[in-house]
């Protein structure tokens, strides 16, 4: 019998290569099989040594040619044989990765693990548009939660606490703008709300729609997932402070090390 192998979950970051910790990266350089998701930077897999095999496991709005269960059922085979398996994520592993449920599949099968926490879009988004997500100012507090179980009928989100959180990132819920909006209205949200919408954030095509949750719907018109959503009143202050997409203009482009080469 082989020599159990070893899975590793690293989150890639939110979408720029560089973003990845100097840990995942290490990691990623060797490994014998990379077993990656859609948003995962096609950088980020060049530097895995030409022998490792890299699988594409990647789910698509209704596309999920991979179901999670086979994945767990990969990731469990390749470390049977041995391998030193990069379980390539998106953001972070912990933050609606699924990385807990793969987890729990490899405890349940002996397999040894390790997880490397990665920039989670829900931090990044926002810093790449200027965006604080607490300022004295503004407030001290956040929620994040997943479009996915945005809406009216979500049976398992307190619309009400939400509505008074001072900042709310919502993660995967541009499909849902409408109804999170109406949702946040009826709750008791102001219709003069800031709310700003970071698409494609990190990556040389980001885009930032900004308004009130009294015109959004009709300003988000075009944009292109993965987008973060960000309400409260810090939103302001994507324009003053727009960084990112000041030096993207002015041909700059973002201060980079070269991590990733």
């Amino acid at each position: 019998m082989s020599k159990l192998g070893m899975v590793y979950l690293v989150g890639a970051g939110p979408g720029d290569p560089e973003l990845i910790t100097v840990k995942g990266l290490r990691l990623i350089e060797h490994a014998d099989v990379v077993v990656f998701d859609r948003l995962a930077s096609r950088q980020l897999l060049e530097r895995a040594p030409k022998r490792a095999r890299r699988i594409d496991v990647g789910k698509a709005p209704g596309n999920h040619r991979w179901p999670q269960s086979r994945i767990q059922t990969l990731l469990i085979a390749e470390a049977r044989r041995g391998r030193r398996v990069v379980r390539l994520k998106g953001g972070d592993p912990f933050v609606f990765g699924r990385g807990g449920e793969e987890c729990e599949a490899l405890v349940e099968a002996g397999i040894p693990f390790e997880v490397v926490p990665g920039v989670s879009s829900a931090v990044a988004a926002p810093a790449y548009a200027g965006i604080p997500l607490t300022h004295r100012r503004y407030t001290s507090a956040f929620a994040v939660v997943t479009g996915h179980t945005c809406g009216e009928s979500s049976g398992d989100l307190d619309w009400d606490a939400l509505a008074r959180i001072g900042t709310l990132v919502i993660l995967m819920g541009l499909g849902r703008l409408e109804s999170i909006v109406s949702t946040l209205l009826s709750r008791g949200q102001s219709a003069s709300t800031p709310v700003a919408i970071i698409s494609r954030a990190t990556c040389a095509d980001q885009r930032v729609t900004r308004g009130t949750l009294a015109n959004i719907v009709s300003r988000a018109s075009g944009l292109r997932s993965p987008a973060t959503i960000v309400v409260g009143q810090v939103a302001e202050l994507a324009e003053p402070l727009a960084w990112f997409n000041e030096r993207s203009e002015r041909g700059a482009g973002p201060a980079r090390a070269d991590i990733v080469a």
